[in-house]
Parts: structure tokens; C-alpha cells; sequence
């Protein structure tokens, strides 16, 4: 009789992992050990912070109704549809970060995944500018990163730029840290990004350049390449290397 209780207790035990397998997706269990090999993600609240500086303190790279546009109205936007989402999808915000709900994107809806991304994006964006530098280049830290990964700091711009100037439609430029520790550069559609389990390339994001029309069209209209030439002024490298710091 023990013998019998005992081998109905195994099956039904390994029955009910099996199912609960399956339910789960795969990759969001790979892509939560991924997160868990790099030490830490930048934090983004779930709710529209202010921007850390004026509408125009960006000029001349960017300009102040650009600016304004595109914090006020679509930036604001993905902040509403994503609050909107999180209440109809049940998200505990107290208990679940922005970055953990990215790393698991593909088990919620296309409304989620472009809003809450749309929002860590563009979050993650304003505190990647400063006002224009002069001689904007990254510190000496910084330089021999790129050196090791890229064999030098103009071939890391160089890629960069292109991987900004060559996305088809609409998306985004980055520089991650993957798991093995090294910098790469790479492109993600829409408002996808490379914390997402359905990214093609994943890692910590370090720095991340808008390419979407509205982030440039008023000034440079489809000269998607001047406006990429004209950020590198406004790029804060100490925000990226306090990422870096951080990890």
C-alpha cells in the first residue's frame, strides 16, 4: 500500500512540474538568470519623472519644441498607456520593477510591451543628455573600455552611428554590457529594448540614442544622420559611466 501511495505522490509531483514548465515561458527563466549574472539594472519608476533639464538646454543639438514635444506629448503618452496596461493587466508595481517586468515582456500584451517600453526608453533617454559639451568625449575609463571591445573609441562611434543611421523605421540605438562582461553595440525595433526577452541582442544598457522621427524631424526632417552627428555633443558619458560604476 506505501509502495503504491509513494509511486501516485511521484506522478502526480512530476506531472504538475511538467505542466507548470510548460506554462512558464522558457526564455523568461533564461533571460531572468541573464539579469541575474549582471549585478544591476538602472531603475525606472513606473510613473513620468520631470526632465532633469530645460526644454532648450539641449540647443543646439536639439531644440526646445522638439524637446517639449516629445516629453510632454509622447513620452507622457507611453507614461498614461503603460499606468493603463498595469491596471488591466494586475501589476503589483510595489513588488515587481519596471526592469523585471521588461525581462518577462513576451508573457504580457503588445499594448505592455510597447508602452512599458516606450516609458523605460525614453526615461532612460533624458538622462543620457547634458548640455552641449564643447569637447564632449568619454573620461580615460571609458576610452580604454572601448579600446578593449572595439579596438578604439572612433571604431565604437563609428558603429553606433551606424547602427542608429541604418534602423529600419522606427527604433533605437544602444551600447550594452552583456553577460560576458564586454560592450557591444546594437539596434532594437520600436520601442523594444535589450533588457526584453525578445530582444535579438540582450544586455544592461549603458546608453541609448531615440531614432524616431519625432525625435529629430522638426530640425533635421529625414536627415536622420545629422541629428545622430549632432547628439554625440549631448551625450552625459558621465551618466554612462556611473552605469558602469553601478554594475
Amino acid at each position: 500500500m506505501d509502495n503504491k501511495m509513494n509511486r501516485r505522490k511521484f506522478i502526480t509531483a512530476t506531472t504538475t512540474a511538467g505542466v507548470a514548465a510548460a506554462v512558464l515561458p522558457s526564455w523568461a527563466c533564461v533571460h531572468s538568470s541573464v539579469l541575474a549574472t549582471l549585478p544591476r539594472v538602472e531603475e525606472i519608476p513606473y510613473t513620468q519623472e520631470p526632465l532633469p533639464y530645460s526644454f532648450n538646454a539641449l540647443e543646439p543639438a536639439i531644440d526646445a519644441t522638439t524637446m517639449q514635444i516629445h516629453y510632454s506629448k509622447h513620452a507622457a503618452g507611453y507614461a498614461t498607456n503603460l499606468a493603463d496596461a498595469i491596471k488591466a493587466e494586475g501589476i503589483n508595481t510595489s513588488t515587481q520593477k519596471l526592469s523585471s517586468l521588461l525581462a518577462n515582456i513576451s508573457m504580457y500584451s503588445i499594448k505592455m510591451r510597447n508602452n512599458a517600453g516606450g516609458h523605460y526608453n525614453h526615461a532612460f533617454f533624458w538622462k543620457s543628455m547634458q548640455s552641449p559639451q564643447e569637447s564632449n568625449l568619454p573620461s580615460e575609463k571609458l576610452t580604454n573600455l572601448y579600446i578593449k571591445d572595439f579596438g578604439s573609441y572612433e571604431a565604437f562611434k563609428t558603429q553606433f552611428l551606424e547602427a542608429g543611421k541604418n534602423r529600419f523605421g522606427s527604433g533605437w540605438a544602444w551600447l550594452v554590457k552583456n553577460k560576458e562582461g564586454k560592450l557591444i553595440v546594437t539596434s532594437t525595433p520600436n520601442q523594444d529594448n535589450p533588457l526584453m526577452d525578445v530582444s535579438e541582442v540582450k544586455g544592461i544598457p549603458l546608453l541609448g540614442l531615440d531614432v524616431w522621427e519625432h525625435a529629430y524631424y522638426l530640425k533635421y526632417q529625414n536627415k536622420r544622420a545629422d541629428y545622430i552627428n549632432a547628439w554625440w555633443q549631448v551625450i552625459n558619458w558621465r551618466q554612462v559611466e556611473n552605469r558602469l560604476e553601478n554594475q
